[in-house]
């Protein structure tokens, strides 16, 4: 007697359906004010865990005991808490967005010559001795330098207030009298700019991971 229909691999069904088992329980609702929300199982969470980013959205981890109804009415008493990070989140999209368009049009060449200047102005102010000096498009430095006194500086420091400028270049050139970042090395630095720890700081908020 001849079968008709599709064969069906055993091992292929068991693979199958351990794929399937490993996979979370989860499912996208909209919610009014808040918009698509990721409710995904966890076996890890032992309580319902609202988080919010810019890649993901709004996610509930949901622990086994719990049902999505339930972490749906947690939300929903949490949605002041979720609408607050999400217009956090858009205000720094919308800066990231500036910071883009403003290093865009950067005159290369003229931040070149402006930056190598103001090194050579405060190397002298300041008694320091470099040897190379280079100026980059960096993605993830603003300044850097090396064993041997070579100083790298980021072209979007031109972008930067003057004084989170004089900060960068500042920082690199102490380097060249103490290569790490010790207690020395921070108490040298606050010796010309100050609170160095502070415009640290506002220097990594001015520049977004630099983009």
């Amino acid at each position: 007697m001849r079968r008709t229909g599709r064969s069906i691999n055993p091992s292929r069904s068991r693979s199958l359906a351990k794929r399937r088992a490993g996979r979370p329980e989860g499912r996208t609702v909209r919610i009014e004010g808040v918009g698509p929300v990721l409710l995904e199982r966890s076996t890890r969470a032992r309580r319902i865990i609202i988080s919010v980013s810019p890649q993901r959205g709004v996610r509930l981890a949901v622990p086994a005991r719990v049902s999505f109804e339930q972490a749906l009415g947690f939300l929903d008493i949490k949605k002041a808490w979720v609408q607050k990070h999400q217009a956090r989140i858009k205000r720094e999209e919308s800066r990231r967005q500036a910071l883009v368009d403003s290093f865009s049009g950067i005159d290369r060449a003229a931040a070149a010559a402006k930056l190598r200047g103001r090194l050579r102005q405060l190397a002298d102010r300041y008694h320091f001795k470099y040897k190379r000096v280079f100026i980059r498009n960096q993605r993830t430095r603003w300044g850097s330098c090396s064993h041997h006194n070579n100083i790298s500086l980021n072209v979007k420091l031109v972008m930067l207030p003057t004084e989170l400028m004089d900060y960068v270049i500042l920082h690199e050139l102490v380097h060249t009298r103490v290569h790490d970042h010790s207690r020395r090395f921070w108490a040298e630095l606050d010796r010309y700019v100050g609170d160095a720890r502070t415009l640290s700081r506002l220097v990594r908020q001015s520049g977004m991971g630099l983009l």
